[in-house]
């Protein structure tokens, strides 16, 4: 079935005109991008250009998905707009609260079990507001979203910062905070900066062990993780239409790894033949209608050097398989050249553990393919030395795997395990036998990030980055450094043999099948459907409005923090055992900034109390100061903010009483949650005036109630031997991030307005 088909025909009605009305605003031919960008205008129609990079514009996005982790703060957030139902398509998925542990149907009745509150929780909220609920065991949000929501040419806005994945069907997707969620759930216009666009040239076609996963990882080695911030990523060329629609779907995923706002690909056969074989031919037949809308104008294609901010070519031809790690996911490694960066760097060798699955690579191409390695080891009598772990991405791609055999041939390693459909390793809900020893280790997956900690909470757990056929290679001869284009295995019989390249089938020949998917429709009428939320749970907690500003200077602030280096949402608001508080604001805070690096003293979770002269964890220090009435502030390095979208690393701050966050550079998604949480984001105008900022330091804001857009601000830091510095910051706030800041939060200014 196809959902909300008027809703896409509508969409598809107006882009004629609103791409006319673009082209003559803009006065030149049109990228994908602006195309899906100007038919959303809040306004309609296009009454002027917006400068990339610059613009503040205001969108209409299509629809709103939510996974679990993050959907329970955005509906409790909802919950006090004062609205009875929701005003766009909307959708929340349960999936990143399932521990991956012994199997699929134990892990799944534990996860069940152990969240049943917040399950319950989710069921009905969504029940009332009409969103539609996708069950624990449904599957992980992008590939539930790719398989039953994504359309070219629309434009998605999701509470995780993999929503991106939906451009593998031509969308305009971006993640987001769960306050921006709420804004578009209301009803409201939700702003973003005009984005910058960068082109990918994709020429020729891959071949044997290179898969699409190689595209994005070979990408991220060239932009780093922050290199696409700020800017769409627009795939074109014989190589993009080359690529299945999943492929697509893998490449735009990690494009979160690489800062982008989002990426995507052009209406083609490959979307084509996915929406078909999901059962959406009826979206094939609107899109074919404006089939020339839904991609770049020709000219943009032949000369991208004119139309795109930064362009990057790749021939496909010519790319390798990569390796990306460890620790970051834009180290990139062609697999050929492994073996001496991993010797010169120390990194283990030798792999226990290998996993397939993710929202990145879990479609049943992916699935596919990795099975046709282990048939073929199997078949030349060779046993893995890895264990297998495999994370189907939906219950629908598990059934339809489980039809055609591909389960069977995991299974055919006896040390192989299936899980069940949803997050699991990937998101750190693995509890991985022997990782508290925390012991230096390798492992490889096919998920999209590998930030230390991630997966098993181990820090001494090396993680690799690779594409699902890589990941069968390396669990088979259980070493990173295998190369199977050029490596030779022994079989039992003492044999050497060397693994065929992979064989996959982009889409099922008997088309997908499932007998239950997990869906649960809303009620169509939802006011009598009662939300109840315990004032004794530990799970879950109504939210109270943040204080609005006092309109006055902040003084006496203490520096909480100065975080050193890499400060991930990982690093300030970890997830794997946290993520069981996600709808519970003051126990989750518990575990703030607790991985970040203190600059102080090179220790985790280890700052100075400032009112005892004593150390003490983060959380607590920062506890004693908001008892105290003190303000304080935390100061931090490039890119502070990087990778989830989780909005709980901005309001656990703002809740426990920090009033503003300064740092050289901020990811997108991290300074708009400071924003829309009343939070102050600001930057450094002078780089190197982070090396002035002392342990003991009492802030003072000189200009705050001067607080402008484009005016720096003044801050004034004491130190504790009476000298001062003064450091001018920068910040992007617009008038309406302002009043934002000025009434407290965003959501306290759409109650405001409301009344």
């Amino acid at each position: 079935m196809t959902f909300d088909i008027d809703m896409i025909k509508k969409v598809y009605e107006r882009y004629p005109e609103r791409i006319a009305a673009a082209r003559q605003v803009v006065g030149k031919p049109l990228t994908l991008s602006e195309k899906i960008l100007y038919t959303h205008l809040w306004e309609g129609n296009a009454t002027q250009a917006y400068e990339r990079g610059n613009s503040y514009v205001d969108f209409a996005p299509d629809r709103v998905a939510m996974q679990d982790a993050t959907a329970q703060m955005a509906l409790l957030q909802f919950m006090q707009a004062g609205k009875a139902k929701v005003a766009v398509p909307s959708t929340a998925h349960a999936d990143h609260l399932i521990q991956a542990k012994v199997g699929a149907d134990k892990d799944l009745q534990e996860g069940i079990n152990k969240n049943s509150e917040v399950f319950n929780f989710l069921s009905s909220v969504c029940d009332k507001y009409g969103i539609g609920f996708w069950k624990p065991g449904a599957g992980i949000i992008h590939q539930v979203v790719l398989e039953n929501y994504a359309f070219p040419g629309g434009m998605m806005i999701g509470t995780d910062s993999h929503t991106v994945n939906a451009g593998g069907l031509g969308m305009v997707a971006i993640g987001v905070g769960g306050a921006d969620a709420v804004d578009v759930m209301a009803g409201m216009a939700w702003e973003l900066k005009m984005p910058k666009l960068i082109g990918v040239k994709l020429t020729g076609k891959m071949s044997g062990w290179t898969s699409a996963k190689d595209v994005i990882l070979k990408v991220a080695g060239i932009l780093t993780v922050k290199g696409g911030t700020g800017c769409i990523v627009e795939y074109f060329g014989e190589g993009a239409e080359s690529l299945s629609a999943t492929g697509k779907g893998t490449i735009c995923n990690m494009g979160a790894e690489i800062g982008a706002t989002t990426s995507t690909f052009g209406y083609d056969d490959s979307m084509r033949r996915y929406l078909a074989s999901t059962g959406r031919q009826d979206v094939v037949d609107a899109a074919d209608q404006i089939a020339e809308h839904l991609t770049g104008d020709p000219e943009v294609y032949a000369n991208p050097e004119q139309y795109f901010d930064q362009l990057i070519e790749i021939n496909l031809s010519e790319l390798t398989p990569h390796l990306n790690g460890p620790f970051t996911p834009d180290l990139a490694t062609p697999v050929s050249e492994f073996r001496a960066k991993a010797e010169a760097n120390g990194w283990p060798l030798e792999v226990e553990w290998a996993l397939i699955g993710s929202c990145t690579n879990s479609s049943y191409e992916d699935l596919s393919r990795a099975a046709s390695i282990v048939e073929d080891a199997v078949a030349k009598g060779v046993k893995p030395k890895a264990i297998l772990g495999i994370n189907p991405g939906s219950e629908q791609v598990k059934y339809t795997a489980e039809r055609d055999g591909f389960l069977d041939s995991f299974r055919k390693f006896e040390n192989a395990r299936i899980f069940t459909n949803a997050c699991g390793p990937c998101i750190g809900q693995w509890d991985r036998e022997g990782a508290e020893k925390g012991e230096k280790n390798s492992i490889i997956h096919s998920f999209n990030r590998n930030f230390a900690k991630r997966a098993d909470g181990n820090p001494n757990t090396h993680a690799f980055v690779a594409s699902p056929e890589m990941v069968a290679a390396v669990a088979i001869s259980g070493r990173l450094d295998f190369n199977p284009i050029t490596d030779t295995l022994t079989n039992e019989a003492g044999e050497q043999i060397k693994l065929d390249e992979p064989k996959g089938s982009e889409l099922p020949a008997k088309g997908f099948a499932v007998e239950d998917n997990g869906y649960q429709a809303p009620s169509e009428d939802g006011s009598h459907v009662m939300v109840n939320v315990s004032p004794t749970s530990d799970r879950l907690q109504l939210l109270e409005e943040f204080p609005a500003w006092d309109g006055k200077n902040i003084e006496g602030a203490k520096v909480l923090i100065k975080a050193f280096g890499k400060c991930t949402t990982d690093h300030i608001s970890m997830a794997g055992p946290w993520l069981k508080y996600r709808g519970h604001l003051d126990n989750i805070s518990n575990n703030m900034l607790i991985g970040a690096v203190n600059a102080y003293n090179m220790e985790t979770n280890k700052v100075k109390n400032q009112l005892t002269g004593e150390y003490g964890e983060v959380p607590a220090v920062q506890r004693a100061y908001k008892a105290a009435g003190i303000p304080s502030i935390v100061v931090g390095d490039q890119n502070y903010g990087e990778g989830s979208s989780r909005e709980h690393a901005a309001m656990e701050p703002r809740h426990l009483g920090v009033k503003a966050v300064l740092v050289k550079s901020f990811a997108r998604i991290h300074e708009t949650n400071l924003k829309k949480q009343g939070m102050l984001g600001l930057t450094f105008a002078n780089e190197a005036d982070y090396d002035k900022i002392q342990e003991d330091d009492t802030v003072n804001f000189l200009d705050l109630e001067q607080f402008a857009p484009g005016k720096q601000l003044t801050l004034e830091f004491v130190h504790a031997d009476g000298t001062k510095d003064i450091i001018m910051a920068n910040h992007t706030y617009n008038d309406q991030q302002i009043d934002w800041f000025k009434a407290g939060s965003a959501l306290n200014l759409i109650k405001q307005q409301e009344n």
